[in-house]
């Protein structure tokens, strides 16, 4: 990773100083016994960004894959991509993730869908501001007491209220058959893409690309953050009533509760799991792909292995696919608010969107988790730019 880390500050102009190989290489042998800081051969620390290795002035065509192959056959022609901002902050405890819609926006993504030969519907931003203040009012008015216990589910009427509002949304874009790309946000607004997906579409297969599994429940939650609980949320053998939540009866809600079969979930990613999320893992026999998996199959198995465990048996099954910023190193995307090192690199994030792409079964997809209040003005507009680069592909960007 240094030698191309090194041969591309040359490229941005910028000569590493001499003693930059030397404090690199050492750091890559720097370990921890805390998995969150835990550092290997695939990242090198913070000061890789005074030598020199960010971006530097870098320009890159928006290219479409080759029109004659059917990349999103689950999308009704013309095909129309739904952009659709959902700047929730509730789900965790720093504020700066609602600004991820607009950031995103702000770098051109809007002309750069329609250069790869979408049709571009841009969905306003969700008022969570004011969908929040009307829930809470609400609760506050309300007789039912049950509302004013919390099972540790931090700002769970919060994050309720804003995800049923974005549950409705997505499930009438697919329905409509257009392609919802949500903008987080903080991953907590999964709760929401999940539901509406699995209600217009419950074959769905997903593919979590992430640092973390975003498995718990308020039971067993060290920190009750609702971001790290959207998919034990979908999981019934975890939580059959999700009513016991307030602010998510609305899941409960209709002639069916929108659950996710462990089968149809897999992980790309992983490298920071609470003890109970490894029991969970085993105990539902999800398909997972940890940091471990990628550095010994290689990315490009790994991506084979995934998208064979969710189209083998149902070759026509729409995918989604929602992708947490901190899944990539920190040494390419440090403004997130739960940075864990010995991530992707820059081109094995790529790569996992082009390659989801080129299965032709992608049908939705969000990102999540840009804060860039959390790093200093190169980190932050470096993780705003991998982001917007990363939707891109989702979208059918290609090389050649």
């Amino acid at each position: 990773m240094f030698r191309f880390a090194a041969r591309k500050s040359i490229v941005a102009g910028i000569e590493p100083p001499p003693n930059a190989v030397a404090t690199l290489a050492k750091s890559q042998y720097s370990t921890s016994s805390s998995s969150s800081s835990r550092t290997n051969s695939r990242s090198i620390t913070s000061d890789s960004h005074r030598f020199g290795m960010g971006y530097g002035i870098v320009h890159q065509q928006r290219i479409p894959a080759d029109e004659s192959e059917d990349l999103f056959r689950c999308v009704a022609s013309p095909k129309t991509v739904s952009v659709i901002g959902a700047p929730m902050t509730y789900g965790q405890p720093f504020v700066g993730t609602d600004s991820g819609p607009s950031l995103l926006r702000e770098q051109g993504l809007l002309q750069d869908l329609t250069n790869l030969g979408w049709r571009v519907e841009d969905t306003p931003d969700l008022d969570f501001s004011t969908i929040c203040e009307q829930a809470r009012s609400e609760n506050n008015s309300s007789s039912n007491l049950l509302h004013n216990n919390n099972p540790n589910a931090k700002h769970s009427l919060e994050v309720g209220a804003g995800t049923k509002v974005l549950a409705e949304l997505v499930e009438s874009k697919l329905k409509l058959g257009k392609f919802p790309l949500v903008l987080g946000g903080d991953h907590s607004i999964g709760i929401g893409s999940l539901a509406g997906i699995l209600r217009a579409k419950p074959e769905t297969g997903v593919i979590w690309v992430d640092a973390h599994t975003d498995l718990n429940v308020p039971s067993v939650s060290n920190s009750g953050n609702m971001h790290g609980m959207p998919l034990g949320l979908m999981m019934k053998d975890l939580i059959p009533d999700r009513s016991v939540i307030p602010g998510l009866e609305w899941l409960e809600e209709g002639s069916t509760s929108p659950f996710l079969n462990p089968d149809s979930l897999v992980y790309v990613g992983l490298r920071d799991i609470d003890k109970a999320e490894r029991h969970f893992i085993r105990q539902l026999g999800i398909k997972t792909f940890t940091m471990y998996d990628i550095d010994h199959l290689g990315i490009g198995n790994v991506m084979d292995l995934a998208l064979e465990h969710l189209l083998q048996k149902s070759p026509d099954r729409p995918l989604h696919l929602s992708y947490d910023i901190d899944a990539v190193d920190p040494m390419y995307a440090p403004a997130t608010g739960t940075a864990v090192r010995g991530g992707l690199t820059w081109r094995e994030a790529h790569f996992v969107a082009e390659h989801v792409v080129r299965s032709g079964a992608l049908a939705s997809a969000e990102i999540v988790e840009v804060n860039a209040t959390l790093a200093d003005g190169q980190g932050a507009s470096e993780t705003v730019e991998l982001g917007h680069q990363l939707v891109n592909a989702l979208l059918g960007e290609a090389i050649l």
